[in-house]
């Protein structure tokens, strides 16, 4: 390695290395852009792990993770001819650029939703661009469906409010909700329960309660991560009372569990 280059430019020359054939990593040799995927996915969420607990260490170390997923990403396009590392660095600094015009142009704006309003009309502009021949093209084209559950259920709603397709207020998101739990309780209590049926009325739930959280300026994935922390903060705080006491939870009655957790809730939160 190169003691004058840059860090960026030493991770790329690590990568390099590790994907040279015969020299390098015979596991990193063997990947490519799918195998790779989930474990963007996964350093992704270890990213955001680190910033929910606050460990500005970790976060360090997390985005360096991610920023390895970058790299080699990069790094299997370049072998392919496609692009490289700088490719992607030059990609991103025209698109910040482009859609911000309030900065890097004559554009004037009152408030951050004015910024919001502005980014999705060139976004939209960019969509229209892309296929100019292909026909009328959907809000829907490039939400990606990969993304978690809830999120992507946000942003398909983000788009179909666009045009008008919205409630108004979150009071009748609610009323909806009594609506789709009354059509999955009729199907709970079906004589012969359809499994399809089933899970399709627990979507619909699910994808109700995102626009509910959307409504009221809510992330629903923060959310569910948030009640998870609890729910996990809680029953750690149950194993740690049956340790103490002697006991075995899986001898223990749901009575008995359940007085755990209700003192869960005032020493844990």
């Amino acid at each position: 390695m190169d003691d004058q280059q840059t860090p960026t430019e030493q991770l790329r020359a690590v990568m390099a290395a590790l994907r040279t054939p015969d020299t390098g990593c015979p596991w990193d040799l063997k990947q490519d852009f799918a195998s790779i995927a989930p474990y963007t996915i996964e350093e992704a969420y270890e990213v955001v792990d680190a910033i929910a607990r606050g460990n500005m260490d970790d976060l360090k170390l997390e985005l360096g993770d991610l920023l390895l997923q970058v790299v080699f990403h990069a790094r299997m396009a370049e072998e392919q001819g496609l692009f490289d590392f700088n490719d992607v660095a030059m990609a991103i600094s025209d698109k910040m650029k482009y859609r911000h015009p309030h900065v890097f142009s004559d554009t004037h704006v009152a408030d951050a939703g004015q910024v919001q309003d502005n980014w999705e009309a060139l976004k939209a502009a960019e969509r229209a661009e892309k296929a100019p021949d292909s026909g009328p093209q959907s809000l829907m084209d490039d939400v990606p469906t990969a993304l978690p559950g809830l999120t992507r259920a946000v942003k398909l709603q983000k788009r179909a409010s666009q045009v008008g397709f919205d409630w108004q207020a979150a009071a009748p998101i609610l009323a909806k909700l009594d609506e789709e739990i009354s059509e999955f309780k009729a199907e709970m209590n079906a004589e012969a329960i359809d499994e399809q049926r089933l899970t399709d009325e627990f979507g619909d739930i699910l994808f109700v309660m995102a626009n509910l959280a959307r409504h009221l300026k809510l992330d629903p994935e923060t959310a569910i991560r948030s009640t998870n922390s609890k729910f996990d903060r809680r029953f750690r705080f149950i194993e740690q009372k049956a340790l103490e006491n002697g006991e075995k939870m899986d001898e223990m009655s749901l009575e008995a569990l359940e007085a755990y957790w209700q003192e869960s809730k005032h020493i844990v939160g």
